[in-house]
């Protein structure tokens, strides 16, 4: 989208649905399957749990109180528009959770231990679909952010501090084993979390090495899409120069690239890793169109004759 121009209205009013939607899903996730349980959740929801077993403050208006000093700390640190998007995610769950709250009379689940699932399922579904589109909850989202700007400590450090404290907590209030299950809850719903931040959309970098190296690279810019990369490299053993092919594809790509690779060249080795973020053209930017010239490897009879009729 050009930077000047203006975004439409479906685009200004995903982040507020998605804000709702996930709130209410995490929201249904504490009511439904954490409280019946006497489990706690992670980072403030889970503070606010346990003030709500020892004091009987509601959890949503904890959740809001707790997040005021936080709150006047993002808007001193990070501004304006990241404070009013924690806000407006704070307010939004906090106003979830106590309105879902009749659900704690339900017991949906009888056993903890499948209920400390559905709640880390639950609770990673929402949180995930928040991330997703660029908005929170507040709570630790902002301590993290903050930390990690003027600290350097990585956020994901700062999270585990305090859900470790907020464990210890549980195994003292209640029992070790509402502990354990706690811990297995918060650990599915991380696991959630990241599954559906990254979805599909999780890319590979791909490393080939290959004695056939431009017919490979051509075929993969033709039939993937993506660019590739020439690296120079050298055989230890045999001293033989080669070219080393590195490209960044898609998660749904990588049988593609395997079965084209294989049918280049039997012995290519491959290394494909996962790449933690990509930016630039082909994925966060418009893709360069490729075009064949006349010689190149497409044109080559023992290139055509290994390319798989169905591509």
């Amino acid at each position: 989208m050009n930077p000047t121009e203006k975004p439409s209205r479906k685009k200004l009013a995903t982040p507020y649905i998605a804000s709702f939607i996930g709130n209410l899903v995490s929201a249904i996730g504490i009511n439904a399957f954490f409280i019946p349980h006497h489990l706690l959740s992670s980072g403030i929801g889970g503070i606010a749990i346990m003030l709500y077993f020892t004091t009987g403050i509601p959890v949503g208006a904890a959740v809001f109180i707790l997040n005021i000093p936080i709150m006047i700390a993002c808007y001193k640190y990070m501004g304006r528009k990241y404070t009013f998007i924690s806000l407006m995610g704070t307010v939004i769950f906090s106003v979830l959770v106590d309105v879902t709250s009749f659900m704690t009379t339900w017991t949906i689940i009888k056993d903890p231990i499948i209920s400390s699932v559905a709640g880390g399922l639950m609770s990673g579904l929402g949180f995930g679909l928040l991330y997703r589109y660029n908005v929170n909850s507040g709570g630790l989202d902002v301590v993290g952010a903050i930390i990690k700007k003027y600290y350097s400590l990585e956020m994901g450090n700062v999270v585990m501090g305090i859900n470790t404290i907020i464990l210890v907590a549980a195994a003292y209030l209640f029992s070790l084993e509402l502990a354990v299950l706690t811990f297995v809850g918060t650990y599915i719903g991380t696991f959630i979390t990241n599954k559906v931040v990254i979805g599909l959309k999780q890319r590979k970098s791909v490393i080939i090495i290959s004695n056939r190296a431009e017919p490979i690279a051509h075929i993969l810019m033709r039939y993937v899409g993506h660019g590739a990369t020439y690296l120079h490299g050298q055989g230890a053993y045999t001293m033989q120069d080669k070219q080393v092919i590195y490209a960044v594809i898609k998660l749904t790509e990588v049988a593609k690239v395997k079965e084209l690779v294989n049918k280049l060249d039997p012995m290519a080795f491959m290394i494909i890793s996962d790449a933690s973020e990509v930016v630039g053209r082909g994925f966060t930017a418009p893709p360069v169109k490729y075009h064949s010239y006349p010689g190149d490897a497409l044109s080559m009879p023992h290139t055509k004759k290994n390319i798989p009729p169905e591509y």
